[in-house]
């Protein structure tokens, strides 16, 4: 009896450290990466990466490191406080709080709290000071250059950059998603791509006088893709940017994204 009991807890006291030993991981972000890949690559969802890494944006750049959290949603039960399971989940009441827009520490039961594990409040400031020093560091390196040299040497490099942007051309869209894999859907666009032979492919839904057929374009969060299909719901500054699974399509939701005509 004794030995029974002894081995009820050391399966006991096992399975407390194997949840205690969930870690987040941290990525470094490399040329030509989107949130929108790495949410697939990782199996979490975007608003998971946004969060976790307090990101205001789709946008993300090479060298950039994110922190990779798993989810778990955990339903309050009677008795339940918010410190409790802080506690138990070895996150902090503001995480959960963040997490889950709560503005009170008031809970009740049947509540779904979406938890980040294997974070800590060292691991979000972290990331923070890593994408905020280069910037603080490029803006004071760029007027001291003017200053070190002839006011006239420094008016035609700003002409010079100027002249570049104007080859491609920035406009801001609303932008929802489509899938190929649906019933009657043939899975061929407008200008022939066949999206079900091609699920990889980066694709977007224009308004041909807005955006032209054919044209290669970078879509903020989603990548560099072709301006290859067209819709009847898609008038003006709208696009539909084309995601293989229908549930991910889904889940993307409307947004607000900025396109980079490139050519």
């Amino acid at each position: 009896m004794l030995k029974r009991i002894l081995s009820i807890l050391a399966v006991a006291v096992l399975s407390v450290t194997v949840s205690a030993n969930v870690q987040a991981a941290t990525i470094t972000v490399q040329k030509g990466d989107t949130l929108w890949d790495l949410s697939r690559e990782n199996n979490i969802s975007l608003e998971n990466i946004q969060t976790v890494n307090n990101l205001t944006s789709d946008l993300i750049f090479p060298g950039d490191q994110l922190t990779i959290a798993p989810e778990k949603h955990y339903t309050v039960k009677k008795g339940d406080a918010l410190w409790d399971i802080a506690m138990d989940y070895q996150v902090t009441v503001p995480q959960l709080k963040e997490w889950n827009k709560l503005t009170t520490d008031l809970i009740h039961p049947g509540l779904n709290l979406l938890i980040y594990e294997g974070l800590n409040t060292t691991t979000t400031t972290s990331s923070k000071v890593v994408t905020e020093k280069p910037i603080k560091e490029a803006v004071q390196i760029e007027p001291a250059k003017p200053t070190a040299q002839a006011p006239k040497e420094s008016e035609p490099k700003v002409e010079a950059a100027s002249t570049e942007n104007k080859s491609s051309k920035e406009i801001t869209v609303r932008a929802t998603a489509y899938t190929a894999s649906c019933e009657g859907c043939s899975g061929t666009t407008a200008t022939g791509i066949n999206l079900k032979a091609n699920p990889d492919k980066k694709v977007i839904a224009v308004d041909p006088s807005v955006i032209p057929l054919g044209s290669k374009v970078y879509v903020e969060g989603y990548g560099e893709a072709i301006a290859g299909d067209t819709g009847g719901a898609i008038k003006g500054n709208r696009i539909d940017v084309f995601i293989p699974s229908h549930q991910d399509a889904v889940e993307f939701g409307v947004k607000q994204l900025k396109v980079t005509i490139i050519d």
